[in-house]
């Protein structure tokens, strides 16, 4: 028989069977479609966090108060005891290297604000005028905070865009003084809407003179200090210039964790790689199922079509074109079902992007032949048995109906 002729014997066969056909067709086409979104979402995820870290700014190397320890944890913080301040001093120390280019310290806190009658909750950011670089934030109105020495204590703040509207609706803020905590802050800019990053709304915050909010929370100590390298390859030597000085700084004692920007997304990175895999796995685990669907099937369709084997074979066929038969009806029965699993995966993914757009939600090429690889290869395997049994009868028996 000729390959066009074996594709029309398939079809032919599986058209008798209209409804044993569709169910293995739907049981073949919900795994592939099951990996195509688990892996999609997977993915989405993996780029989201991406996409987050490089909201945060280029180059960019975190210096954190207290030593982060193999377990996760401080040894301070068993005792009771927390990690040593950074100080503003040891901030502005770090711009002794020549591979650091900007330095932003922050200190966080919240307070009441209030004008006139209007007041609310909101989480006050303390920092200096090379936040709006080092961070890449987006100024809407007016100007950020005034450039100089950071230990300055001026009555200045900029507002969130949420917190500005809640407080001034369409009027201009510029210039208005408002209250934070006990004291007073003349509004000088407004930020652009920016929205959430990183689980922290932009939108939602003031931002104040590091030394002002030292003085608004009575504290002396810094909650990071973000560091600018000057270039992507100076990063490395940054971190090792700001472990240094902070070392002689304080007495000879590692005190201070200073992690790349790099190295946190790397590890968010494989994760996040790992997970894809793994639901992808399990995904996977649906496409054996429907071999093994398959096989049944298969196996009750060479008992029904008994007595069409052993005519076939009466008529001349040999074993291996019996069986090239049942593999062509499990290759097509593989080959729809995984095609139509790809288009309804991709409409998954396609919707759900549509309902989550901040979620890139994107199917992994290699998921996608992943899928079409598993279950056409499944359909084929699984159709081994029947095959070769069908193969095996002998046509006069067969023809006999036994």
């Amino acid at each position: 028989m000729k390959l066009i002729d074996v594709v029309q014997f398939a079809l032919s066969s599986l058209r008798g069977s209209p409804a044993r056909t569709l169910l293995m067709m739907l049981a073949m086409s919900i795994g592939v479609a099951s990996v195509v979104v688990l892996t999609g979402l997977g993915e989405g995820a993996r780029r989201y966090v991406v996409n987050q870290f490089s909201s945060l700014g280029t180059n960019l190397v975190i210096v954190l108060p207290g030593r982060t320890e193999t377990a996760g944890i401080g040894p301070g913080m068993l005792l009771g005891q927390i990690p040593r301040e950074l100080s503003l001093d040891d901030a502005q120390a770090l711009l002794r290297s020549r591979a650091i280019g900007r330095i932003a310290p922050l200190t966080l806190g919240s307070s009441q604000i209030s004008r006139d009658s209007r007041n609310r909750e909101v989480v006050v950011l303390g920092s200096t005028a090379e936040l709006l670089e080092v961070r890449h934030m987006n100024l809407g109105q007016g100007q950020f905070l005034p450039a100089g020495d950071m230990h300055s204590s001026e009555s200045v703040c900029v507002l969130g865009a949420k917190i500005k509207r809640e407080l001034f609706g369409q009027e201009s803020a510029i210039g208005v003084w408002i209250r934070l905590g006990d004291r007073r802050f003349r509004v000088v800019g407004v930020m652009a809407s920016q929205g959430e990053s990183m689980g922290f709304n932009t939108d939602e915050i003031v931002i104040v003179p590091v030394a002002s909010a030292h003085m608004l929370f009575n504290t002396s100590g810094l909650f990071r200090v973000l560091v600018e390298a000057k270039s992507r390859d100076a990063i490395e030597q940054a971190k090792h210039d700001a472990e240094e000085i902070l070392l002689r700084r304080h007495n000879g004692e590692r005190d201070v964790t200073v992690i790349t920007q790099d190295a946190v997304l790397a590890t968010f990175d494989r994760i996040l790689r790992a997970l894809t895999l793994a639901v992808g796995g399990i995904a996977s685990i649906s496409l054996a199922v429907a071999g093994i669907l398959i096989m049944n099937v298969m196996l009750i369709a060479v008992t029904q079509r008994i007595k069409e084997i052993g005519l076939l074979k009466a008529l001349g066929a040999p074993a291996a074109q019996i069986r090239n038969l049942f593999f062509a009806e499990a290759i097509l029965l593989s080959g729809i079902g995984s095609i139509t699993g790809l288009i309804l995966g991709e409409a998954g993914v396609w919707m759900i992007g549509k309902l989550y757009p901040s979620l890139p939600v994107v199917a992994p090429w290699w998921a996608v032949l992943a899928a079409l690889g598993t279950s056409l290869g499944t359909g084929i395997l699984f159709s081994v048995w029947p095959a070769r049994r069908a193969a095996r009868l002998d046509p006069v028996m067969a023809l006999a109906g036994r």
